[in-house]
């Protein structure tokens, strides 16, 4: 199992900040069938192959997720993938 630990330092406010992990859940939902759900500040999502969390700080987001062994061989590309969305929505 691969593992994915991604820190992103954000400026946005928390309603803001929390508005957008929502929205990137809400794609992630309708393209890859992700279910997820808040718990306080957390957003969990699992899906077959993969199970994670979003924990939101006030600077700073943290990405973690346990990638099954076929997605764990695109460990690569998906952290990038996720890094992208972050440098885009989290600035």
């Amino acid at each position: 199992m691969s593992n994915i630990d991604i820190r992103h330092d954000h400026s946005l406010t928390h309603a803001k900040a929390r508005k957008a992990v929502e929205e990137v859940a809400e794609k992630l939902a309708e393209r890859f069938g992700i279910e997820y759900d808040w718990n306080g500040d957390i957003l969990n999502f699992a899906r077959s192959g993969v199970d994670g969390k979003i924990a939101l700080g006030p600077k700073q987001l943290r990405v973690t997720a346990s990638l099954g062994f076929l997605l764990g061989a695109l460990k690569g590309p998906i952290e990038s993938e996720i890094r992208r969305v972050l440098d885009e929505r989290f600035k």
